[in-house]
C-alpha cells in the first residue's frame, strides 16, 4: 500500500500497519483540518491532520534509516516501527479545528487514563491526553495486534515517545544504548520529524515560501550523539547555518501565517463563544463519543446555533482591526485605546500572539530533559569528535531569546458613534 502525497511523493505503508491507518479513529483526522481558520485566509489550506500525519511517518522513516544505515536488527527495526507510529499518530487527539477547541475539554482525571500516565495534579485535558488515551485504552488500542506480532511493538511504547516519560528503559535499549532519548526527540524537539512535515506541507498548501527549507540537507547531518550510555539527537557542525534556516522558517511562518490577525481573531470569536455560558458544545471524556468529533460536527453545532457569535464565526464575520502592534512598539497607543473602550463601555476583542524561535532554548525556560546536540568530526579521523549541546554552537537562540509580541484590537467599528469613530482615530494616530 502506498499513500501519494504531493509533498513527499509516494509513501509507503506497511501490511501490518494498515490495520491502524483504516481504523475509524486515525480515519478521524480526514475531517480535521491543520491550520483550523487560516483557510479563510489562504484558500488552499484545507489539508488535514491525516495528510500531515502521514507525512510525519515518513520523514521519521527517512531520518531513521539514516541515522541507522546498515543496522538491520530485529531490534533496530522494532525502534524503526515503534517511531513510525508514534510520528503517526502523535495528532490523533486533535479536537475540532485543532487547537481552537482545547478550552472546552474535561478535567484530565475524567478521561480516566491508565495509571502509569496519571499525574498527581487534576487539571483541563488537552489533545495530547486524548492521544494517549486512544493509543493504549481504546477500541484503537486493538488495531496494534498486527505491529506487535510482526515487530514486537507495544502501544504503550508508543505513547511514551508521545509523553516524553520513558516508563520502560529496556524496551528502548540496545547493545546497552538506551535510544529513548533520541527517538522522543524525533517525535516533539526543536528539529522533530512533526515540524519538519508542517513546515513544507503548511507551506505549500498556503501557497507562501516561509517554511521552506532543504530537508534533505537536514537529514544527511543528522547524527547520533551518545553520552553516559544514552542516545540523543545531534547534527553535524557543518550543517548548523541549515538548522539555523530551519529555525527561522518557522519563526517566519508564525508572524506570516500561523498568526494572521483574521485566523487569530476567529479563533478569538470562537472562544468567546464558548464562554458565553449557552454551553451548546463539549467535548466529551468517553473516547468512544470522541470519534464523533470534527470539524464538520462543530460547524454543525455552530451553524444551527442563534449565539452571535457562533453565527459570525460561520459567516467569517470578525470585528474591523482598528490597531496592530509588534514588539513594544505603539503599546501606549494601545493601552490609551483598551482604557478608552473600557471607559466608553464599547466591546472590542483583543488578540495576542506571541512568537518565539525557540521554546525550549528560550532564556526563561530551564533547559531541555533531551537536549540537541552538535558533532565535530576531524576531517583527518572520523573516530576523533567532539559533541557539545546546540545553543553552545549557534548564537540564534539569543538573537532572538525575547519573544515577539504581536497585539491588535478589533472592534465593530462602523457601528459605533461618529464621536467613539473620531476619538478612536485620535488614540490610532497619536
Amino acid at each position: 500500500m502506498e499513500v501519494r502525497d504531493p509533498v513527499h511523493g509516494s509513501i509507503p505503508i506497511d501490511d501490518a500497519e494498515r490495520e491502524i491507518l483504516e481504523h475509524p479513529f486515525f480515519q478521524r483526522l480526514r475531517n480535521i483540518k491543520q491550520l483550523g481558520f487560516s483557510e479563510y485566509v489562504f484558500p488552499g489550506a484545507t489539508h488535514t491532520r491525516y495528510l500531515h500525519s502521514i507525512g510525519v511517518m515518513n520523514v521519521a522513516s527517512m531520518v531513521f534509516n539514516s541515522l541507522f544505515k546498515g543496522n538491520q536488527s530485529s531490534e533496530i527495526h522494532r525502534l524503526r516501527e515503534t517511531l513510525r507510529l508514534g510520528c503517526l499518530l502523535h495528532d490523533i487527539g486533535h479536537a475540532p479545528l485543532s487547537h481552537s477547541t482545547e478550552s472546552v475539554m474535561p478535567m484530565v482525571s475524567k478521561l480516566k487514563l491508565p495509571r502509569a500516565f496519571q499525574e498527581p495534579v487534576d487539571r483541563q485535558a488537552t489533545h495530547e491526553d486524548y492521544t494517549i488515551k486512544s493509543i493504549v485504552d481504546s477500541s484503537f488500542t486493538s488495531a496494534f495486534a498486527s505491529v506487535r506480532s510482526t515487530y514486537g511493538v507495544h502501544p504503550e511504547a508508543v505513547a511514551q515517545l508521545v509523553t516524553g516519560v520513558c516508563l520502560d528503559k529496556a524496551y528502548f535499549t540496545v547493545a546497552g544504548i538506551n535510544y529513548f532519548p533520541l527517538m522522543h526527540q524525533l517525535v516533539s524537539s526543536e528539529m522533530d520529524c512533526d515540524r519538519m512535515d508542517y513546515l513544507l506541507r503548511d507551506s505549500y498548501f498556503c501557497g507562501v515560501s516561509y517554511g521552506k527549507f532543504d530537508l534533505d540537507w537536514i537529514i544527511d547531518n543528522l547524527k547520533i550523539c551518545v553520552e553516559n550510555n544514552d542516545a540523543y539527537l545531534g547534527i553535524s557542525e557543518r550543517a548548523i547555518s541549515t538548522f539555523d534556516d530551519f529555525l527561522l522558517s518557522r519563526f517566519h511562518m508564525f508572524m506570516m501565517v500561523y498568526f494572521h490577525y483574521r485566523a487569530v481573531c476567529l479563533e478569538q470569536m470562537l472562544l468567546r463563544y464558548f464562554q458565553s455560558g449557552w454551553n451548546e458544545y463539549n467535548i466529551p471524556a468517553d473516547i468512544e463519543a470522541y470519534l464523533e468529533h470534527d470539524d464538520p460536527y462543530l460547524y454543525k453545532v455552530l451553524r444551527i446555533s442563534k449565539n452571535e457569535w457562533a453565527q459570525r464565526v460561520v459567516r467569517n464575520d470578525i470585528p474591523k482591526k482598528v490597531l496592530e502592534t509588534f514588539g513594544t512598539v505603539h503599546m501606549n497607543q494601545m493601552e490609551a485605546l483598551e482604557k478608552f473602550f473600557q471607559s466608553q463601555n464599547i466591546d472590542y476583542i483583543k488578540c495576542s500572539s506571541k512568537g518565539r524561535l525557540s521554546k525550549y532554548y528560550s532564556a526563561s525556560s530551564p533547559q531541555q530533559t533531551y537536549p540537541m546536540k552538535v558533532m565535530r568530526e576531524s576531517s583527518l579521523s572520523k573516530d576523533h569528535r567532539t559533541i557539545k549541546n546546540i545553543q553552545e554552537a549557534t548564537d540564534l537562540f539569543q538573537k532572538y531569546s525575547d519573544s515577539h509580541a504581536v497585539n491588535r484590537i478589533h472592534c465593530d467599528f462602523e457601528k459605533l458613534s461618529p464621536d467613539h469613530q473620531k476619538k478612536i482615530l485620535e488614540i490610532i494616530q497619536s
